[in-house]
């Protein structure tokens, strides 16, 4: 089975970060969207060489946002896939508007807080050790970039995070991959793609910094992986 350039820094990403271990338990947070499709596939695919042997299943949480849950047809279609692949899909309805405090607005932060709160609890009720996300090169950047502009701080995704209140760990084997290469890959593979449209998202705000992102690298992925290594490559003497 010839490997995809996706899957080749994938398992760069596993090895270099140590992301996969005999035996783990992985929980893969199913937006529907290229990026989760893309890892839920590439993960699917690496499953069946049992190196290491782990498990996964995905989690898609389907919630009470205008706008930002996904058509039936969208909804068979992606479990169809993922059956597929030999991934168990499940569906959990979570109400996070009506979660909302008494004078507290809707915001993109609340709702991720409440997805990630949500996978959470469903890794350590069915006994995930690890939650697979697909965040991606240019998502940790952008991150990377919004932090020190907006809150000075020196602080992004990592590729591998662990809780120190709970027994799971965040992965994010896409760590090494473009949005620029899942977007064509996902566009290759024919795959619905499916994105938060409600109007409560920062999405403008992130893709504000995307381009802030590809001006400074000039578009270049040797330039951002870079990037990300000058965050393990950190010269003390020479910082503030």
């Amino acid at each position: 089975m010839a490997l995809t350039h996706i899957e080749k820094l994938i398992a760069k990403a596993i090895l270099d970060y140590e992301l996969l271990k005999p035996g783990d338990r992985i929980l893969l947070g199913a937006s529907g969207g290229k990026d989760s499709t893309t890892l839920a596939w590439a993960l699917g695919r690496r499953k069946k060489w049992n190196a290491p042997a782990f498990e996964i299943e995905a989690l898609r949480i389907a919630s009470d946002v205008p706008g930002g849950g996904m058509p039936m047809a969208a909804a068979q279609r992606l479990a169809a896939l993922y059956e597929e692949w030999g991934i168990s899909l499940h569906t959990m309805e979570v109400p996070i508007v009506e979660r909302l405090k008494p004078g507290q607005k809707m915001s993109c932060y609340w709702c991720s807080t409440q997805r990630r709160t949500e996978l959470l609890r469903y890794a350590m009720d069915h006994g995930f050790n690890k939650i697979a996300l697909g965040h991606h090169l240019d998502d940790v950047l952008a991150t990377l970039l919004m932090n020190m502009t907006k809150k000075g701080e020196l602080a992004t995704m990592p590729p591998r995070l662990k809780y120190d209140k709970y027994p799971v760990e965040i992965i994010r084997p896409l760590v090494l991959v473009s949005e620029e290469a899942i977007r064509g890959f996902a566009r290759e593979m024919g795959w619905l793609q499916i994105t938060c449209s409600c109007g409560y998202g920062d999405d403008g705000e992130r893709k504000e910094y995307q381009r802030r992102l590809d001006t400074l690298t000039a578009g270049s992925v040797d330039a951002k992986l870079l990037m990300l290594k000058s965050l393990s490559n950190i010269k003390k003497d020479y910082l503030a």
